[in-house]
């Protein structure tokens, strides 16, 4: 499997030897012809270790669907970005969609996708008498391990139907919810993992992607229950608390990680090294989110009686609309501080 490495090093060291040898000769000759042929030496260079790594792939899943080529899952989030883009202006000048039959039944059905994807993953790796704390790849045709590479790819389609959270958001004109966050999460998550279907479609994968996976069920039941109105909101205080777990989920994977890397874990260790970053990349965004959304008191200053109506009366609005309950409100005659009258408003439609 591995004999054509040194042949492509060899390869690889000869050509930038020469490059190298004839740009000290000739210092001033870097033409534009040099360069194009400096880019395309890094562009074969490229395809010749893409080949490579193919070769070394787990072989189980290379007939899987999304699995044979990366190209149809870099279409699958360029057509998202795509969208990110061209969405907002196509909802300018519309009245939002509603979806609201259709978000409960989206987020419900994530909720049993993901339960499927911890059941198995669950179930599979304690049949496999998996490890917690170090377990390598097993690449064999074991029903166990091809049970646990099948519940993996059932995790990263999962990360590409969670797409359609921000096109929700869009057709709804939800645009503030459509953060750097939101967007980093969701386009990283589905291109990353096809790397880790297509290599390391089991071991150490499971902990993370089924730990994930149940917490996705806790959060697109929140969502659903949320679709269902406000009769059934006003129970749902346990918002701040899934973003709490989140961040607590990537501890752990950094403790995890760091823990296989201590002990030595047959696992490639570049993988868990850019795991580790990648979490911490979460820890950044999201402690940020959580700051901001729960902890961050707003400056206020000290109004008056009136200005004080008119706050709560805003805030309640808002309140209102971020429910579904739309319709007009009448503003009362406010008077200002100099005793004169204000004339009546009416708030636009939200």
């Amino acid at each position: 499997m591995y004999d054509r490495v040194p042949k492509y090093k060899q390869k690889v060291h000869n050509k930038e030897s020469s490059i190298s040898d004839f740009l000290r000769m000739h210092p001033k000759c870097l033409t534009n012809t040099t360069k194009m042929d400096i880019v395309t030496h890094l562009i074969n260079d490229t395809i010749e270790f893409y080949k490579w790594s193919l070769t070394i792939a787990d072989k189980r899943v290379e007939k899987w669907p999304l699995m044979d080529s990366p190209l149809p899952t870099l279409a699958i989030s360029s057509s998202y970005l795509l969208f990110l883009w061209l969405g907002p202006k196509f909802m300018r000048n519309r009245e939002p969609f509603q979806l609201r039959k259709t978000l409960i039944v989206y987020n419900f059905s994530m909720v049993i996708l993901n339960f499927f994807i911890f059941k198995e993953l669950f179930l599979a790796a304690r049949a496999a008498n998996y490890s917690y704390l170090c377990q390598p790849v097993d690449y064999s045709d074991d029903p166990n391990e091809v049970r646990v590479a099948a519940a993996l790819w059932w995790y990263f389609v999962s990360k590409g139907v969670e797409y359609l959270d921000t096109v929700f958001f869009i057709l709804r004109k939800k645009f503030n919810h459509v953060s750097f966050l939101h967007v980093y999460h969701h386009c990283t998550m589905f291109t990353l993992w096809w790397i880790g279907i297509k290599w390391v479609a089991g071991g150490q994968s499971f902990f993370g992607a089924h730990m994930n996976a149940a917490i996705h069920v806790l959060m697109y039941l929140y969502y659903g229950l949320a679709a269902c109105g406000p009769k059934i909101q006003k129970y749902l205080w346990w918002k701040k608390y899934l973003t709490i777990i989140q961040m607590i989920q990537f501890h752990v994977t950094i403790g995890h990680t760091a823990l296989s890397l201590y002990t030595d874990c047959p696992f490639p260790k570049w993988m868990h090294w850019c795991l580790i970053g990648y979490a911490l990349t979460f820890i950044v965004l999201f402690g940020n989110f959580y700051y901001q959304t729960y902890r961050r008191q707003p400056r206020r200053e000290a109004p008056s009686k009136s200005g004080k109506a008119l706050s709560n009366g805003a805030a309640n609005g808002i309140l209102m609309a971020s429910n579904g309950v739309t319709g007009k409100v009448v503003e009362k005659p406010l008077v200002a501080e100099n005793g004169r009258r204000k004339r009546k408003a009416r708030a636009k439609r939200d």
